[in-house]
């Protein structure tokens, strides 16, 4: 701190006011700052507080990356506290080897915004550099007829210091026949001269010892010395003579070795010897001992290497002419260098922006630049501009430096970079030119929203797809990068019910796949329409929307279903009434059907499966109309039956069947009498029944044959003389067949395999195989006299068919049952029967209508409660279940119907 005061009390003018106007005047501002130090100051030592002077905070220093823009750092800036440091070795005699005062220009940049402050610092010369000498001996020739008060020119002292620190004065040791003075010589320089105060005499003493010294005005004072010979030699009166004092001459920069700078002339009155005449150079430096080259005899000047101009500017040279006798005398040669446009102007990026994105305001900083050039004048002015066509423009900023600024609307999706090469051209004859380029990318922003590859999607999907198949993928793209283009897809809106979207599509947000999340049928649901969303990720987020109809193809997954002729509620079917006289084409009656599936599907067509009399009647292949093909005949029976298949146009085609029943007949009252007298033509479908019920009774057979022998083969073994008491010959009666009540009223229609049990007094047991028409009237009529009062579930009208057990109503399109309750119960109740007979614990008589049941079923079981088997038997080719009615036990007749349609049962007698 002590220190840092003590410079800005050396530097009062480098204060700054005003500072609140900085960000207004910065060019004006930056010159006023100065600051003043001494070389050589230690590395770290504090400048100044730049970031006070500058009227910056210091918090914002490291943001906006305050720092020195020089091509050697000298010095640099403590981001920490704003103090400018010095960073490197300042040797002022290095620096400003020529100047007395020495000012390093400094230029510090700031960024966010970007801002350039010009700033100076004086260097002060410390007294670092002695005087000396550039010959430690000086040898002089003095002739002993020289007259007192001749002078005689010496070296001058060099001081690397200026100002005060520099040569001041010169001190001769003392003598008797020497005095020193000291005059201007060179400018800026003072030259000695040793003056000749009493004449010599060469006998006496031959030479003289002098010591010179140099002073400097430090503190302390720092010397150099130089010793000087004198040898006293004969008389040479007359020195030599130049042409000039003083030689100006100027050369161009860059001009070949060897080139002749200038000719010194000096001239001599003596004779002989003494007119013999060298030149040679006095102070010879380094600069001048390198450039150029002297010839001692002739006294022309040529240059050694060539010179630049922005090396130096002038050369100045000291030219000594000697005679032989000793005598000499010197001139001056002031050598300027003329600048040629050798050098190539340069521009150089101090700063560059790389946050820019698209949505950049014209006018925005890219970067900052400068140029400069090596020459003067004309040579060193410089002009830039941009090479390409680009929508940047250049602004000027301060002194040489430069903005590379916006200068239109940019587009990262169609130019994500800019290449700009930036030209610098001096003014000098020819023009010199150069090119820099930097590349410029352009950050992005969510300026552009999803678009998806397709205006809407139609997507067609078959019914009965897989749940969780895809259907559809929609895909939609965005020009932006990273999360501003990276896009989810959604599902917004829909024509299906807002609960009832998820369960029927689905789709991934990533893939944009839709998925359909259940099952399609065609005949529910034909199409939905979808709206599907793309939003990307930006900022606020951008999206799209697309439309999506979904068409449900159809497929042959439904059956023709008959509504005409349908069963009555009961499960009987109904008949049609033809008049005898109908004539060949008469419309009898009409098969109406449906399909719900669609186009080919749902296309039917009507076919004759069966038929008693196949020539009577004929079928419309696309109508179902039933007309007569002929006349009806005598011989032709009254009752008719048709098996119709209805399929659809399906690929496999899917068909129902419907029986239609068709009487002949005038009148209502001829109807009744063929019903109950005329019997139908056997069923194949009847059969195939009767041979289903036989194989179940056969394999039941079989079962309980095989638990008799077991149990047989158990007991033979038993001590027990009873045990087989029931099985000796000849103690068992009679056996008997057992038969179901109402036997003789028709109520059994298909072939029954019984067990039949003999009492106790027999071993044998056999199967009875059962029909109508195989029991005697007088078997039917007694058992049913040991019998309960008949149930009428055993009532069958003709046209009925089985159903579901226990059903009122058959299920249309029902089909064999799944599972086989009703034939494991119709086991069980046989061999419970077959078990009982060979117990011995109950006899056919046990209970009337008990077909020998087991006694735990109770007094009440009787045959009225054995579930219909009859019911739920399958017919191929059809696909209706028909079904008993439970209305029917009342015992009363079924209506007729209204028209010539009929039921086909029969009338139950009263």
């Amino acid at each position: 701190m002590e220190h840092q005061a003590k410079q800005r009390s050396r530097s009062p003018w480098r204060q700054v006011p005003f500072l609140f106007l900085l960000p207004l005047f910065c060019t004006c501002l930056s010159e006023q700052v100065r600051y003043s130090i001494p070389e050589e100051m230690a590395v770290g030592s504090v400048v100044g507080n730049l970031a006070e002077d500058l009227g910056l905070h210091v918090q914002d220093l490291l943001t906006r990356n305050l720092r020195v823009s020089a091509e050697k750092q000298y010095l640099t800036v403590d981001t920490e506290n704003g103090n400018i440091v010095v960073n490197d070795r300042l040797d002022r005699e290095l620096l400003c080897p020529q100047d007395p005062l020495c000012v390093l220009p400094l230029e510090i940049v700031a960024e966010n915004p970007l801002n350039v402050f010009h700033i100076s610092v004086v260097i002060e010369d410390i007294n670092d550099n002695p005087p000396h000498f550039l010959q430690n001996n000086i040898v002089l020739q003095i002739n002993e007829f020289a007259i007192p008060g001749t002078k005689f020119g010496l070296e001058s002292a060099v001081d690397a210091d200026v100002g005060p620190h520099s040569l001041q004065s010169y001190q001769l040791s003392s003598n008797e026949h020497f005095s020193l003075m000291v005059k201007d010589k060179t400018e800026g320089k003072t030259a000695p001269e040793l003056v000749l105060e009493k004449a010599l005499d060469r006998e006496q003493q031959s030479s003289h010892f002098l010591i010179l010294t140099a002073l400097d005005g430090g503190d302390p004072v720092l010397t150099g010395t130089a010793q000087i010979q004198i040898e006293v030699t004969d008389a040479n009166d007359n020195p030599p003579v130049f042409s000039q004092e003083s030689y100006k001459v100027s050369l161009r920069e860059n001009v070949p070795s060897g080139t002749s700078v200038v000719k010194v002339m000096a001239t001599d009155q003596d004779e002989g010897i003494n007119a013999e005449i060298t030149y040679s150079f006095k102070l010879l430096g380094e600069d001048i001992g390198n450039k150029f080259i002297l010839d001692h005899q002739t006294g022309e000047i040529k240059l050694k290497e060539p010179v630049d101009f922005e090396i130096r500017r002038s050369y100045t040279m000291n030219i000594e002419a000697k005679d032989g006798g000793g005598m000499a005398t010197e001139c001056k040669v002031i050598l300027e260098i003329i600048d040629e446009n050798d050098n190539v102007p340069e521009v150089v990026f101090t700063s560059v922006s790389n946050s820019i994105t698209e949505d950049a305001e014209p006018g925005t900083v890219m970067a900052l630049f400068k140029t400069y050039d090596k020459d003067s004048e004309e040579n060193g002015r410089v002009t830039s501009f941009i090479k390409e066509k680009v929508p940047f423009r250049i602004e000027s900023s301060a002194s040489n430096y430069y903005k590379l600024v916006t200068n239109g609307i940019l587009d990262r999706e169609q130019t994500p970079e800019y290449k700009v090469t930036l030209v610098a051209t001096d003014q000098g004859k020819p023009a010199l030119s150069s090119s820099t380029s930097i590349t410029l990318h352009i950050g992005d922003v969510n300026d552009n929203a999803p678009v998806f590859h397709q205006a809407s999607y139609f997507v067609h999907v078959a019914e009965n797809n897989p749940p969780g198949a895809s259907i559809a993928q929609v895909s939609a793209s965005d020009p932006d990068l990273g999360p501003n283009g990276r896009v989810s897809y959604s599902i917004i809106a829909s024509d299906l019910e807002p609960r009832a979207l998820s369960s029927y599509v689905s789709v991934n947000q990533n893939s944009g796949v839709v998925f359909a999340q259940r099952a399609f049928d065609h005949e529910q649901l034909r199409s939905f329409q979808l709206t599907l969303q793309a939003r990307d990720q930006g900022s606020p987020a951008l999206s799209a929307n697309v439309s999506m109809r979904v068409l449900v193809g159809d497929l042959n997954d439904n059956a023709p279903r008959v509504l005409y002729p349908a069963l009555e509620p009961d499960g009987s079917a109904l008949f049609d009434m033809v008049p005898r006289a109908a004539e060949p084409g008469y419309l009898v009656t009409k098969v109406v059907a449906v399909d719900a599936d669609s186009g080919h599907n749902a296309w039917l067509s009507y076919h004759v499966l069966q038929a008693s009399d196949p020539g009577l009647f004929s079928l419309g292949l696309r109508t179902g109309e039933v007309r007569t093909a002929r006349a009806l005949g005598d011989k032709d029976a009254a009752r008719q039956r048709l098996l119709v298949a209805v399929r659809d146009g399906g690929q496999p085609p899917l068909s129902a069947t419907a029986t239609l029943h068709l009487i002949f007949a005038d009148s209502l009252q001829e109807v009744l009498p063929a019903l109950s007298d005329d019997p139908l033509p056997s069923d194949p479908q009847a059969e195939l029944q009767f041979y289903l019920v036989v194989a179940l009774a056969l394999i039941s057979a079989l079962f309980l044959f095989a638990v008799i022998l077991a149990i047989a083969l158990r007991l033979r073994h038993s001590t027990s003389p009873t045990i087989w008491g029931c099985f000796q010959p000849g103690l068992c009666s009679e056996s008997r067949p057992v038969v179901p009540p109402n036997y003789s009223e028709g109520t059994l229609p298909y072939s029954y395999n019984l067990y039949v049990a003999s009492n106790c007094r027999k071993t044998k047991s056999h199967f009875l195989t059962l029909k109508p028409e195989m029991v005697p009237p007088q078997l039917s009529t007694e058992t049913s006299l040991a019998q309960a009062p008949p149930n009428t579930d055993w009532r069958f009208s003709q046209a009925q068919r089985p159903g579901t057990s226990g059903s009122q109503n058959g299920d249309e399109t029902g089909t064999w049952p799944n599972n086989q309750f009703d034939t494991e119960m119709l086991q069980a109740m046989i061999l419970a029967s077959a078990s009982e007979a060979a117990d011995g614990s109950s006899t056919l008589g046990g209970g009337a209508g008990t077909m020998g049941l087991s006694a735990r079923y109770g007094p009440q079981f009787t045959l009225q409660h054995v579930p219909d088997y009859r019911q739920n038997v399958y017919i191929p080719g059809s696909n209706a279940t028909l079904t008993n009615a439970a209305g029917k036990r009342d015992g009363k007749a079924p209506a007729g119907g209204n028209g010539n349609k009929k039921k086909s049962g029969k009338k139950e007698k009263k």
